[in-house]
């Protein structure tokens, strides 16, 4: 299918999105890194006096839900290791697998700093809900499953959102695990994102802000994404981490890869497979795979209503243990004690390493997630969706075409299908895992909702 069939496709499904009001400006990756950096630096301006904080929070002990984080001021909140929960401000919580934050301040919107204003709130030394009928966490739509092949322990780090999008929210995966996925009921109907770490590391190690030494944390070479819409469909996505393959370590191939299985069949968008070894960096095999920010290339599955996809982590090389590792102690625990071508040349079948020239974006197509966020115990809902920092935001819209360089800031607009030439066209294969031998008219319509719905998780 040519871009340009396909862009007339994700017209028609805009139109259904646009129904809902919705408008955005979004910021990639590169944005997230920059945004994080700055939450790093907490000193007083050189010379001027010395602040006294009063009345800072720790994270409540009355839960299993709640997940202490590490640092060394945040006290087991979900924020940078040296920041505060000081009275006055909002601070995240992380919940465990499976289960997604519940509290936030209610007229927070994706404007900065608002967007920051996740968790609970510091009353002078004391955490209180903002919405204080409701639990902390709330168990996700358990629609997604993370599963190790590997023979070691594999850390998915989940980003907080809404807070300062570090990727701090551990979670082991020894053998498979229910990764949190979020409804249209959260957070400005916002989506869940991951980073998946080499095999063998933990995520006492992993989900912990890193540097380009080694591939791990913000710098492993693979995301995931997802979240269910109104229709109980969820939309999940696994793609190259750009802030990855525009460093140096792309110039070793992972020893690892991820992929898309759907045990119950049924699924639209298989194959969905990373495999370097295979592929190459930054290559894929997909019948509907695209580009994205920084020229990353990504693929999106729909998991029909009742059905489960995994994310599958498995060795390049084909190897994998005999029996699950056992999760380290570090990993969850309950609050403290402490193939597609973008390319001019053709693509061989689906599976290629796309061109790094410069991803376009169409005009941006609503997503599948959108619905207005429903308060839990108030009818403060967020009300604007603007972008600031991360790639998986799912309720975003934007009416303005964009191009950019992917060798300067790494970012598209976030809510368009991005790719830089041509879309290549589905297999004609199935897949063994897709449930379906006839998914062309099904599979394409499902597909088109699903491209729009990836497309705004950049």
């Amino acid at each position: 299918m040519r871009l340009t069939t396909l862009q007339a496709a994700l017209g028609s499904a805009s139109i259904f999105f646009l129904a809902h009001p919705a408008s955005a400006v979004h910021h990639g990756h590169q944005q997230a890194h920059e945004n994080y950096g700055r939450s790093q630096s907490h000193n007083p301006e050189a010379g001027g006096p010395k602040l006294v904080k009063k009345g800072t929070c720790t994270l409540p002990k009355d839960s299993t839900d709640l997940v202490f984080v590490p640092g060394a001021s945040n006290n087991g909140f979900a924020m940078s290791p040296d920041q505060t929960c000081d009275s006055g401000k909002y601070c995240p919580i992380a919940c465990v697998s499976g289960k997604v934050m519940r509290q936030w301040d209610p007229k927070a919107s994706y404007v900065y700093p608002e967007s920051m204003n996740g968790g609970l709130y510091c009353d002078n030394g004391t955490p209180k809900k903002p919405f204080d009928g409701e639990p902390y966490c709330v168990s996700g739509t358990g629609t997604v499953k993370a599963v190790n092949k590997c023979g070691k322990i594999v850390s998915f780090c989940q980003t907080v959102l809404p807070g300062n999008e570090a990727m701090i929210i551990p979670n082991d995966v020894s053998s498979t695990l229910t990764l949190a996925v979020p409804s249209i009921d959260y957070w400005n109907g916002s989506a869940a994102h991951y980073y998946i770490n080499p095999p063998g590391t933990p995520s006492s190690v992993g989900c912990v802000w890193g540097d380009p030494s080694q591939p791990i944390g913000n710098w492993s070479p693979y995301v995931a994404g997802a979240n269910t819409d109104a229709e109980g469909r969820t939309f999940l996505k696994i793609a190259w981490n750009p802030i990855y393959t525009g460093c140096e370590l792309a110039k070793t191939k992972p020893s690892y890869g991820v992929k898309i299985e759907c045990p119950n069949g049924g699924c639209n968008g298989l194959p969905c497979s990373i495999n370097p070894s295979t592929d190459g960096v930054n290559g894929l095999e997909s019948p509907v795979g695209t580009v994205g920010v920084g020229a990353a290339t990504f693929c999106v599955v729909t998991v029909p209503k009742g059905g489960v996809g995994n994310i599958v982590v498995f060795n390049t090389d084909g190897s994998g243990g005999d029996s699950a590792p056992e999760p380290p102690k570090s990993s969850v625990q309950p609050s403290p004690p402490p193939k597609t071508s973008s390319s001019t040349t053709p693509p061989p079948k689906t599976s290629t390493t796309p061109s790094t020239t410069a991803a376009t974006s169409s005009k941006a197509p609503t997503t599948s997630a959108e619905a207005e966020s429903e308060a839990p115990s108030s009818s403060a809902s967020p009300t604007s969706s603007f972008r600031y920092g991360g790639i998986f935001h799912e309720n975003s819209t934007s009416t303005a075409s964009e191009a950019e360089d992917s060798s300067s800031h790494g970012t598209t607009t976030g809510a368009a299908l991005t790719a830089a030439t041509d879309i290549v066209a589905p297999v004609s294969t199935t897949s063994k895992n897709e449930g379906a031998a006839d998914q062309r008219g099904a599979a394409m319509a499902g597909l088109v909702i699903a491209l729009v719905a990836a497309a705004a998780m950049y």
